[in-house]
């Protein structure tokens, strides 16, 4: 079975791609290299270096595929502010061009990345696939944009579609060529700023007085590895004419101290951080209701923040 992996030379499509040939699929990766890096495309995946802005490209990537794993897309909150427009050309245009050429060349399985941006505020903890889609930034409206095409495209045309919404995508796999690290320009994910900060630019943590246990705010992990295997089981899992959106997480939140000490201990000395104010906008928690992974993907996380952290120190060579 041959899958086109979209986005597949970024951190989570590369990981899937390397995973999913690993358990015996082929793939196909299509992506620009905007964000991506061409030398992160497993060398027996069939690479075509393109966008899907552009739909003869997408038609040349989808042949000979079965399904779909669409991670293609702009992802940097604070830039979706600056360039919505943007964000709502290459994510939700794009993704309208990638459903057309799939329902001209006959295929109709297609697992999305999509995120719990959509959720915005949360009005309850844990976050339930049926609470409301609020977003609070343009790059979560165009994810909820883009769950909602799916769900038109399921009643209209039959797709068979899974949503994977989650949260903070953390760790590195290690694949047969060597680790898979993060390579985010710039990086605005927590594990690794907190691994790289020093006494000279120490990690900066907004606010340490919210109403959690230890006063920082709480955020949940999944390591990329357990993310791409639910990718995988979701794959099986599609119902023809059915559109599912499913929540990924580790059903509990690490809270930023807890990430920090995690780091400390992975390190072996303390990491530099300085306490700042609160940023508008963060809520306290942010945690996902995990239960329906466990009951339609039999899916559920195996690596814990420990985990996440060391595999992030060793893809980022600070062991």
């Amino acid at each position: 079975m041959r899958i086109l992996v979209t986005g597949g030379a970024g951190y989570i499509g590369a990981t899937a791609a390397d995973i999913l040939i690993s358990q015996g699929f082929d793939v196909t990766v299509l992506d620009d290299c905007s964000t991506g890096h061409s030398d992160a495309v497993p060398a027996n995946a069939r690479f075509i270096q393109g966008s899907i802005m552009d739909r003869s490209t997408i038609a040349k990537a989808l042949l000979e595929c079965e399904a779909v794993m669409h991670f293609a897309g702009k992802s940097l909150v604070g830039e979706s502010v600056l360039k919505p427009e943007l964000y709502w050309s290459v994510n939700v245009e794009g993704t309208a061009n990638l459903l057309a050429e799939m329902r001209t060349a006959a295929i109709g399985k297609v697992v999305f990345s999509s995120s719990a941006a959509t959720y915005g505020e949360p009005q309850s903890i844990p976050i339930l696939e049926s609470d409301p889609t609020l977003p609070t930034n343009p790059y979560g409206a165009t994810k909820a944009r883009i769950d909602e095409m799916l769900t038109e495209e399921s009643i209209n045309h039959g797709l068979s579609a899974i949503s994977l919404r989650y949260f903070n995508v953390a760790g590195a796999h290690q694949s047969s060529r060597g680790w898979m690290p993060e390579r985010h320009n710039p990086e605005t994910h927590l594990i690794p700023n907190a691994l790289r900060s020093t006494l000279d630019n120490p990690l900066q943590v907004f606010g340490s007085d919210w109403p959690t246990k230890d006063g920082t705010c709480v955020r949940d992990y999944v390591h990329v590895v357990d993310l791409i295997q639910a990718h995988i089981e979701a794959l099986k899992a599609l119902i023809p004419e059915k559109h599912s959106i499913i929540n990924i997480g580790s059903g509990s939140g690490y809270s930023v101290s807890e990430v920090i000490d995690a780091g400390s201990k992975v390190l072996g000395r303390e990491i530099p951080h300085n306490f700042t104010g609160r940023r508008d906008g963060d809520p306290a928690v942010l945690v996902a209701d995990i239960t329906k992974a466990y009951s339609v993907l039999k899916w559920k996380p195996t690596r814990d923040i420990h985990q996440m952290v060391l595999d992030s120190a060793l893809s980022l060579e600070l062991l």
